[in-house]
């Protein structure tokens, strides 16, 4: 049985939550999203993306049986129907142009986990002392990073750390990431925004998991941590535990 936990905070400095989430546990659906635009058009594009991936979910439900292919497939069909919402919705009034958002999104299919992922909300696993990412950021940063022409040292204080390259409605193409993870007892996944993990560092957050084993409690100490070290931005947190 799957343990779950998760909150979402606007933190200290914003004036209003951006983020969204949304927890399907019967069908092991997990998605956060962090919302771009002027106005109340981040938090329309975040809630738009979260609802609108549930409800594809709802109306074609899966089986638990699909390949990786046929998974691959479906979640992509989800994303290119949800991008079209948000982009189409962008275009019809002038408050919410430009408007987009990110997503990551975690499917459990027994101890198997399936993830999609557009922008720079993350997901972390957490075995055996050790964390890694699982997700790769969709930003120009991590572009230099991965081009040579910067260090991970220079892209933690970099000026556009936070510029997104690829976001859900941000165009009338969306090109999401999908990969698939064989998971072990014990194992703690996270999905977040990045108002966590700017604030809070990956040794911090692996070292948090560790100790902790309720994962509500993990995910509130989480987003208290965040704001305890600035809360720049609003924190959205899912944790589960296999």
């Amino acid at each position: 049985m799957t343990q779950v936990g998760f909150k979402t905070d606007r933190g200290r400095k914003r004036g209003r939550n951006e983020d969204s989430l949304f927890v399907m546990p019967k069908e092991e659906i997990y998605i956060v999203a962090d919302g771009v635009g002027g106005q109340n058009s981040g938090e329309l594009a975040s809630t738009m993306a979260v609802k609108g991936i549930a409800e594809y979910i709802k109306s074609r439900p899966l089986k638990g049986a699909e390949n990786e292919d046929e998974l691959r497939s479906y979640f992509l069909d989800c994303m290119r129907l949800v991008n079209d919402l948000i982009y189409q919705a962008s275009k019809q009034s002038p408050e919410n142009a430009g408007m987009a958002t990110t997503a990551v999104l975690l499917y459990l299919n027994k101890r198997t986990a399936y993830f999609i992922n557009i922008g720079d909300s993350r997901a972390y696993i957490y075995r055996d002392g050790q964390i890694s990412q699982v997700t790769e950021d969709h930003t120009y940063v991590n572009e230099l990073v991965k081009g040579g022409s910067i260090t991970r040292a220079e892209a933690e204080n970099h000026p556009q750390k936070n510029m997104i390259t690829r976001a859900l409605g941000g165009d009338d193409k969306v090109l999401p990431d999908f990969y698939r993870l064989d998971t072990n007892k014990g194992d703690i996944i996270i999905l977040c925004t990045d108002g966590l993990y700017g604030e809070v560092a990956v040794d911090e957050i692996c070292s948090m998991a560790a100790v902790t084993s309720s994962m509500s409690t993990l995910s509130r100490k989480l987003v208290e941590r965040a704001n305890e070290n600035g809360g720049h931005d609003n924190i959205t947190v899912i944790c589960l535990k296999i």
